[in-house]
């Protein structure tokens, strides 16, 4: 029988059939601020309208020249040139879909004893979760390896380092703030702008809250009953940027079925010293970008649905959906480190 739109809402009324709807608030967590994932801590994530699309790039040489000339008598002077070109992202769709077995609930919610938790709610915690996990995993592969940035170097177990090499922070006789002070220096001689975000690879903050350079600045702020503790807080202060952030998100690398391989997504010896924004913005340059495109057109950029399965399976499906493209937008505000400990 052909369905009609009178038809449809007549079931939609009786409980006979359910739409793709909009499950809870819960999946909007996601795009909180969350201090334990990478991705969105070190890019600001750029809502767009658009799955692909262009946005301006002025030239850094124009706009930090020097343009103003004295006036001659009776007469003007050039005008000043700012050059601009543009450049493109595209937003690829993720989906993840998880079921729910409608006929093995029904038992679950007649069992006598403490409430059953919604299978829906559980399933969106699930998929925000693992959004996360995809996110981060996704900002390893493109920005945290060695051959993305211009501007990267290597530790070494010895002092004879020449170049972008640096001693290793594990080594006792590294300086690393005289390091991180010098590469901020170079990056603000070379674009204006000083880093002001540290991603740091586990392996990496360990080795920096024993450093002895860091603690011996930190040693006399302690007392018995508080001693003094390095912390991100502390080591931002001491490297003079806004935000660390720690590269410790897990992810069990083993298929379905077989043995769990617990890992750091990211390289924990790394870090990646970079100017970003707190939010988009078309006054400020940003090492990089989220660009994120609500394919649904609600405005929500994580939607998750819930639908029924098809006729005699007795089950429903719970769907999540994103849509991002993460970009390095300035190749010159970062630098990438690798072996650091």
């Amino acid at each position: 029988m052909k369905r009609t739109a009178k038809s449809i809402q007549a079931d939609i009324a009786k409980g006979a059939f359910r739409p793709h709807t909009a499950l809870s608030t819960m999946a909007l967590a996601y795009y909180q601020q969350d201090s334990t994932t990478l991705a969105k801590n070190m890019f600001p994530v750029c809502p767009v309208g658009l799955s692909s699309d262009n946005y301006y790039v002025f030239d850094k040489e124009d706009l930090l020249r020097d343009n103003w000339q004295r006036k001659p008598a009776y007469g003007k002077v050039d005008p000043a040139v700012i050059s601009e070109h543009t450049e493109t992202y595209a937003c690829a769709v993720d989906q993840m879909i998880m079921g729910i077995d409608s006929i093995r609930q029904t038992d679950l919610n007649r069992r006598q004893g403490p409430r059953t938790a919604d299978p829906r709610q559980q399933r969106t915690k699930v998929m925000a979760a693992q959004a996360n996990i995809h996110q981060d995993s996704d900002f390893s592969k493109s920005f945290m390896k060695q051959g993305v940035w211009a501007n990267e170097g290597q530790g070494k177990d010895d002092t004879s380092v020449s170049g972008n090499e640096f001693i290793k922070f594990s080594n006792g006789n590294s300086d690393p703030i005289a390091f991180f002070d010098a590469k901020k220096t170079a990056m603000r001689q070379a674009t204006g702008r000083t880093p002001n975000r540290l991603g740091l690879g586990i392996n990496v903050f360990n080795a920096l809250k024993v450093h002895p350079a860091i603690l011996e600045r930190v040693k006399f702020g302690g007392t018995t009953a508080n001693p003094a503790n390095v912390t991100e807080n502390v080591l931002a202060q001491l490297f003079g940027v806004d935000r660390i952030v720690i590269d410790q998100t897990v992810q069990n690398k083993a298929g379905l079925g077989q043995a769990a391989n617990m890992q750091f997504i990211g390289d924990p010896n790394s870090f990646l010293l970079a100017y970003a924004t707190d939010t988009p913005s078309i006054e400020e340059p940003s090492a990089g970008y989220i660009f994120t495109w609500d394919m649904l057109e609600n405005g929500i950029l994580l939607p998750v649905l819930n639908y029924q399965g098809e006729a005699g399976t007795h089950s429903e499906f719970v769907e999540g959906l994103m849509a991002y493209d993460m970009k390095k937008t300035a190749d010159d505000l970062a630098f990438f480190g690798y072996d650091a400990v």
